[in-house]
């Protein structure tokens, strides 16, 4: 264990996973009030913000992986979650049922759950072969994820280099960056270059002491699960009264 996450001071996981659902639903309530690829700085500056959530997530998907007493339970969950969480993200969002691209066609928990499958294939005992192309199949599955397979590797990167957060960091910059041109390219240029913004999520992960939070905490993860269908179904609401 490095030593950003040795001491007791700084973040423990369960303040930093509140940190990243403020900065989520902050996001996800921007794409409400400021439909489409808006450049107005209001809108700029809450998705910004909202750049903070998903590599905290990963970040804890991964630690996840190394503390569950249950690894297929976890996957399994997650999973189940994804289910309802799908419909959620189509309604909040405007999507159609019917999926109409190949980006952002479901919600990131099916991402999750592939990122934590592959770090399950990396501690298995199968051959590098296999592992690779086990890693590419879950890639593929999981592209029309919103964070698309990037999440995977984040994921991945996370899981793979526990302890060594300036490996950890490069890494996910590095699929950061990926994730940003993709987007620039097939999506919109200004919000490509706004993903690139995740970088913020480093300086509190890099003060997480390693400790999960006990106390009043102890029910955030299943409120977790709960709250993100919740809140993209009331977004969704918002929406439909907003703009019809």
């Amino acid at each position: 264990m490095d030593e950003a996450i040795q001491t007791k001071t700084g973040l423990n996981g369960n303040q930093l996973k509140l940190i990243a659902i403020i900065a989520m639903t902050v996001d996800h309530l921007a794409w409400v009030l400021f439909p489409g690829y808006s450049l107005q700085p209001a809108a700029i500056a809450l998705h910004l913000l909202g750049r903070i959530a998903a590599p905290v997530f990963c970040f804890f998907i991964a630690e996840g992986f190394f503390y569950t007493h249950d690894l297929k339970k976890y996957i399994l969950r997650l999973l189940l979650f994804a289910i309802p969480s799908h419909f959620a993200y189509l309604f909040c969002f405007g999507h159609s049922f019917v999926p109409d691209s190949i980006f952002n066609q479901t919600s990131v928990l099916w991402a999750f759950a592939g990122g934590l499958a592959a770090l399950a294939v990396q501690k298995s005992k199968l051959k590098s072969i296999w592992k690779t192309l086990f890693l590419i199949g879950i890639c593929l599955l999981t592209f029309p994820a919103d964070w698309s397979c990037i999440a995977v590797l984040v994921i991945y990167s996370f899981g793979c280099n526990r302890g060594q957060f300036k490996t950890q960091a490069i890494w996910m910059i590095i699929f950061v960056a990926m994730y940003a041109v993709i987007y620039a390219i097939f999506l919109d240029t200004a919000y490509g270059i706004l993903q690139l913004g995740a970088v913020l999520a480093l300086p509190p992960l890099h003060h997480y002491n390693g400790q999960r939070g006990q106390g009043r905490w102890r029910g955030l993860k299943w409120g977790f699960y709960i709250y993100y269908p919740l809140h993209l179904f009331l977004l969704g609401l918002l929406r439909v009264a907003l703009w019809g």
